[in-house]
């Protein structure tokens, strides 16, 4: 691995010249990371599932980055396709001009049910778009990365790494195998100088987690339950992100960090 560069400490989290592609940023956590990889200097290329016969793309997230000044391009994939998955590093890197820095996998969908109800075809596509897409993204990642001796891989892991959850069995199962493939990439991967770290979200007022904010008693019980007293907001994650990105994480490798208002430590 290289060293840490010795330059000024606010240099080190500049993106300036790299490039970034990120799937899960039309909303919540995945846009605010979006524009802040933009605002510290990146071009990005947005993942988007291709838009229902009729209707127009989701483009604010690229429209609040090209509003910066920075660059962002659009690519379309459904990440339950895996065949389609397949072909998405390559799509990414012609639009991004043959070069990608960053890999940063946001992109995650629930479903929830009393496990001996918990039907096969929402666990294996929770587990698909979960956990082998970003496996497959990641593999591609790395074939480009390692050559040329540098990249930093993200992947948002979740508190459920750690926990077991309640009615999300697939979910829990997918983040927990999200956590360790994680640390099985940077094993290999550190010596190359690439990075893969992984960020573990708490309780986030989001769509996810719409189901329980409008439940009175679990957001009762969940909120109570945060030192921060608040659960978490998609901003929440523009710091820890930028950091990963940058080369002020150059010696932090395998690590899930987590962000959760202090749950974990309670």
């Amino acid at each position: 691995m290289d060293p840490s560069p010795a330059i000024p400490s606010p240099q080190l989290f500049s993106l300036s010249g790299q490039n970034v592609l990120i799937t899960g940023a039309t909303r919540g956590i995945g846009a605010a990371c979006a524009i802040a990889l933009a605002q510290a200097g990146a071009a990005v290329c947005l993942v988007q599932r291709e838009p229902a016969s009729g209707s127009s793309p989701n483009l604010d997230t690229a429209n609040a980055i090209r509003a910066l000044g920075a660059t962002a391009q659009v690519v379309y994939c459904d990440l339950g396709d895996l065949h389609a998955v397949q072909q998405l590093f390559p799509k990414a890197l012609e639009a991004m001009g043959g070069n990608i820095h960053i890999l940063v996998n946001c992109a995650g969908i629930q479903r929830r049910s009393p496990s001996v109800d918990f039907p096969e075809k929402d666990w294996d596509d929770v587990l698909d778009v979960n956990l082998k897409s970003v496996w497959l993204l990641s593999q591609a990642a790395g074939r480009h990365m390692v050559p040329l001796r540098r990249g930093k891989i993200i992947n948002f892991c979740s508190l459920l790494t750690f926990q077991g959850g309640l009615t999300v069995p697939a979910y829990a199962a997918a983040k927990g195998a999200l956590g360790q493939l994680t640390k099985a990439l940077s094993n290999e991967w550190s010596q190359h100088n690439v990075q893969v770290n992984g960020i573990c979200p708490g309780y986030i007022a989001t769509d996810m987690n719409e189901r329980l904010l409008a439940d009175p008693v679990r957001f009762r019980q969940i909120s109570e339950r945060i030192p921060a007293g608040r659960w978490g907001d998609p901003q929440d994650f523009a710091g820890p992100v930028v950091f990963l990105a940058s080369q002020a994480s150059q010696y932090v490798c395998g690590e899930l960090l987590v962000v959760d208002g202090g749950w974990m430590g309670r």
